[in-house]
């Protein structure tokens, strides 16, 4: 099998195990429905911190107003009494005024945050480096992992306009936001491999070749963002340490060098009584002080 190391960018993505008989319109679509899912699991993990610290999202018509706006408005959560997490809760108002101030206790803080915790170590990007592949049934367990977590805090659901809630159901509505950006569609998504785009039409062995037992790095973008920049030729790890074997090398030579300039008076041809000590036939003759 050929095992493929998805970037975008220059940040590594995850491994993705495949055949070079692979056609490229549907390995695009599972690669970009893996990289979708896992922005998926972190946008959901992100609000899910948000619910272990504040509760519940306020409706949207009362969403960053003031207490005194909100009276003044006359608006009412109507969720905010049946939502409520199990076992109780402790007013603590948000900062930002998203969510309705209704904390889940410590325990059940406990609970979410280590769904969260979880969660992300099963797309963790240091995946990548201990040679462990992502597959789309490992995005499906983190979700369902973290949907249990969050029935057992609030069995009765969230609010129907709570993001979390609307995330797993996946009507979620990301416009306006940075989170939109991210998010590639299928349609839109490329495969890029050194520096060629790999057509939808094609199979994977047209563009790496018939090697079923390879590792390459492709890199997934979105059309209209034009080639990726190309990998350069060596690792970070190797050009530390061929700078490190250069420098080396250097210090050898500057020090070979020096060497040089100095091992004259040593030669024979340096000492002026060289001469007469061979006329003499002592010239090598060594003395051994005695004891």
């Amino acid at each position: 099998m050929v095992l493929l190391h998805i970037k975008r960018g220059e940040s590594s993505l995850f491994l993705y195990e495949t055949s070079i008989r692979a056609d490229i319109s549907k390995l695009t679509f599972e690669i970009v429905t893996i990289y979708n899912g896992c922005l998926k699991v972190r946008r959901i993990c992100a609000e899910m911190e948000e619910l272990a610290n504040y509760g519940c999202m306020l409706p949207p018509e009362m969403i960053g107003l003031t207490d005194e706006q909100i009276t003044e408005l006359k608006l009412v959560d109507a969720w905010a009494e049946t939502c409520t997490p199990s076992g109780g809760y402790n007013l603590t108002k948000d900062p930002v005024g998203r969510r309705n101030g209704y904390q889940p206790l410590p325990q059940m803080q406990e609970m979410l945050r280590k769904a969260i915790a979880d969660a992300l170590a099963m797309i963790d990007k240091k995946l990548v480096g201990e040679n462990k592949m992502l597959i789309e049934k490992n995005i499906k367990e983190a979700l369902d992992l973290l949907r249990g977590a969050v029935t057992i805090v609030y069995p009765m659901q969230l609010p129907p306009h709570d993001s979390i809630r609307n995330e797993f159901q996946n009507t979620e509505d990301l416009s306006g936001t940075q989170a939109l950006l991210e998010v590639i569609e299928p349609v839109k998504a490329q495969l890029w491999f050194a520096g060629k785009q790999m057509l939808p039409d094609k199979y994977l062995a047209d563009f790496i070749g018939n090697n079923e037992k390879c590792k390459v790095i492709v890199k997934l973008q979105k059309s209209g963002e034009g080639a990726p920049g190309r990998e350069p030729v060596f690792s970070e790890a190797e050009r530390k340490q061929m700078m490190l074997h250069a420098y080396r090398r250097q210090e050898e030579l500057k020090k070979l060098e020096q060497d040089d300039n100095d091992s004259y008076l040593n030669s024979s041809w340096s000492n002026n009584m060289s001469l007469k000590s061979q006329m003499q036939g002592i010239g090598d003759v060594k003395f051994r002080m005695g004891k």
